[in-house]
């Protein structure tokens, strides 16, 4: 075969590859058929608790906030995302998140195992008896768990 229609043919692929589109599963999502989706939050890794963030952003954009509902829920040491005295930044995306609509849900079994008093989180959070719990609950309403 020539190397000219090959490199075409290659390039071609390229471009096609470059040009695909996401194919959104029926029915495409919409304010009245949002995609529901519930995230966990386990780690005090502050680079974790950032990659879980900026996915939850990338999904969020993808398929705007009005046509998602997004659920956190923040166990163990990711419990340290919600507290006021927590990393600033962390602090600040999630608060950013919040205005989205975005729901933070904090493990009341954590908080009692690590001695975390409501007040201490931030405003808006919502509670829980036990946050694995609450995912698996999410999981029977029809919210898909992502695991990023």
């Amino acid at each position: 075969m020539n190397t000219i229609p090959k490199f075409l043919l290659v390039c071609i692929v390229l471009i096609s590859s470059l040009l695909a589109e996401t194919e959104f599963a029926k029915p495409k999502p919409a304010i009245d058929n949002p995609r529901k989706l519930v995230f966990s939050l386990p780690s005090g890794d502050i680079k974790e608790m950032n990659r879980i963030i900026s996915t939850i952003n990338n999904v969020m954009k993808f398929y705007r906030p009005e046509n998602t509902e997004v659920v956190v829920v923040a166990y163990g040491q990711g419990m340290n995302a919600l507290l006021l005295k927590g990393d600033k930044e962390v602090r600040k995306r999630i608060e950013a998140l919040m205005t989205y609509d975005v729901v933070f849900i904090a493990c009341g079994n954590t908080m009692r195992t690590l001695k975390i008093d409501k007040k201490e989180l931030l405003e808006d959070v919502e509670f829980a008896t036990a946050g694995i719990v609450e995912i698996i609950e999410r999981k029977l309403q029809g919210y898909s768990y992502t695991q990023p």
